[in-house]
């Protein structure tokens, strides 16, 4: 569930418990509005959470004798270089 979606539940059940007064039998339309926020509150965070969750990167460089990992901020852009330093480049 995306951001966009989110906030339409959210909008949706707001218009669905607080706009409407209108009564269907055996449905409380106050309750569903209810849900629908709910469900468009908890779908918000967990996409806030996976955004931010990708954002992070992780740098490892490897010497010889010592081993060092350093996390940023910025996007990762999912891709995986390795560098061996006891091999020789081709010629």
């Amino acid at each position: 569930m995306g951001i966009g979606t989110s906030i339409f539940l959210i909008a949706l059940g707001a218009i669905l418990s607080f706009a409407l007064n209108v009564t269907i039998g055996g449905l409380d339309l106050d309750v569903v509005g209810w849900i629908l926020m709910a469900a468009g509150v908890l779908g918000l965070i967990m996409t806030m959470v996976i955004w931010n969750n990708r954002r992070r990167s992780v740098v490892t460089t490897a010497e010889p004798t010592e081993y060092r990992q350093v996390t940023t901020t910025e996007p990762t852009e999912y891709r995986r270089v390795e560098e061996r330093r006891d091999v020789l480049p081709p010629r």
